[in-house]
């Protein structure tokens, strides 16, 4: 790969992160204080990272594979996120802010899948050029949060209050429009699929990959990655007003751990496969789920708060030892010719149904635990799912047979 070209998708791969992570993270908080909105409010914003997911093959498989280039959609898809993040920094009322997240989500969600076709495109050995790449996402996810904290400190108590972190909309809006501007001299990646050639849509949504599921283990897996999604959607939806109210201040900064700590067990990760295998490794990311909850649940702002930071810092074991290892084994059981409908497969189950079902049920817990002064009480927020994670860890460990999978760098 040419320098210049890896230059292009790092800056790429940069942005594209930033944006997520510039507004998503304190979208919570976001919503309690300036919008005054529910827990099932903040639910229904959240699940719209879950309906783009749903939409999101329909986008890719009747427009990006079909008719144009993937850099060009990446363009448009942006630029509209531009204008859709700067009507959601104008909203005062859930109400007018919720149909601007909801388009937003549904023309977000397809980049996510098309970075990593232009990426790909320009790639000769993407098992080794692609993670070199897809670091600088996470480094973007990561001075987003630190921005936020330590250069414009919209997420301390005080601003917080004052209603300062609308401008992480207005930040984010300029990031998406740089990088839909940007997209349109990214290298050039054509449709994937050949004018006239007929596409069903059962091959668009990766239905074709329904047979795997035919497999006791795989089928055990599939169910496992979609109810793990619950206690996963609480994360991302509770961490940013549990800080807060916790009176952590950087918050953002300190969530932004939970990407660093992603780093450094992505680096681990082929060395704990090969060593203990398949299934040791995705049990071994379940617990990880129960004990952080444990411990923002029994942790404090004070003397306990390094219980909250090992919580965070769990991240990296929670997403790399299950999501991480659950592609790889997707890959190794797929045949050749359905590999992308199984991976896409496992995202529609997972990031669509599974956090779609997770943020509801967030919801209806948190408002459920709600004080007289609008603040929550957060241990039983957190044991909730922390109960959940260990009920999925056992169903897996007494289902899940032990499995050779052989780990392909």
């Amino acid at each position: 790969m040419k320098a210049l070209t890896r230059i292009q998708l790092s800056i790429m791969m940069f942005l594209e992160f930033f944006i997520w992570g510039g507004w998503f993270v304190t979208l919570g908080t976001f919503l309690g204080n300036n919008l005054n909105a529910s827990g099932a409010e903040t639910a229904m914003a959240f699940s719209t990272q879950s309906w783009g997911a749903i939409i999101a093959p329909f986008i890719i498989g009747l427009i990006a594979d079909r008719f144009f280039n993937a850099e060009r959609i990446l363009a448009i898809l942006h630029l509209v996120g531009a204008f859709l993040m700067y009507q959601m920094s104008q909203a005062t009322d859930f109400n007018v802010f919720y149909p601007y997240v909801l388009g937003y989500m549904i023309a977000y969600m397809p980049t996510l899948a098309l970075v990593n076709s232009v990426s790909f495109n320009q790639m000769k050995d993407p098992a080794k050029e692609f993670p070199f790449i897809r670091v600088w996402g996470t480094i973007g996810w990561i001075v987003a949060g630190l921005m936020i904290s330590f250069a414009f400190q919209w997420d301390s108590i005080d601003n917080i209050a004052d209603g300062m972190l609308v401008n992480t909309f207005t930040m984010t809006a300029v990031a998406s429009g740089i990088l839909g501007l940007f997209s349109f001299f990214l290298p050039k990646t054509p449709p994937t699929t050949k004018k006239g050639e007929k596409v069903s849509i059962s091959q668009i949504l990766g239905l074709d990959a329904l047979n795997l599921l035919k497999d006791r283990n795989f089928l055990v897996f599939f169910i496992s990655s979609v109810l793990i999604c619950i206690p996963l959607a609480f994360y991302y939806q509770n961490l940013s007003p549990f800080l807060t109210e916790s009176g952590v201040e950087n918050s953002t900064a300190w969530a932004s751990g939970g990407q660093i700590s992603e780093v450094l067990f992505m680096l681990l990760l082929p060395f704990f496969f090969k060593k203990y295998g398949f299934k040791k490794t995705i049990l071994f990311g379940m617990l990880a789920w129960a004990i952080r909850y444990l411990l923002f649940a029994y942790g404090n702002a004070g003397e306990l708060f390094f219980m909250l930071v090992i919580g965070i810092v769990l991240h990296g074991i929670c997403y790399d030892f299950f999501f991480v290892s659950g592609q790889i084994y997707t890959d190794s059981k797929a045949e050749k010719n359905n590999k992308s409908a199984a991976q896409g497969l496992i995202t529609l189950a997972t990031y669509g149904v599974g956090m779609l079902i997770g943020f509801f049920v967030a919801g209806k817990v948190t408002d459920a635990n709600v004080l007289t002064d609008g603040n929550h009480l957060w241990n039983s927020v957190w044991v909730f799912p922390a109960i959940f994670a260990g009920v999925v860890f056992i169903i897996f460990a007494l289902l899940f047979k032990k499995e050779n999978i052989e780990y392909k760098e």
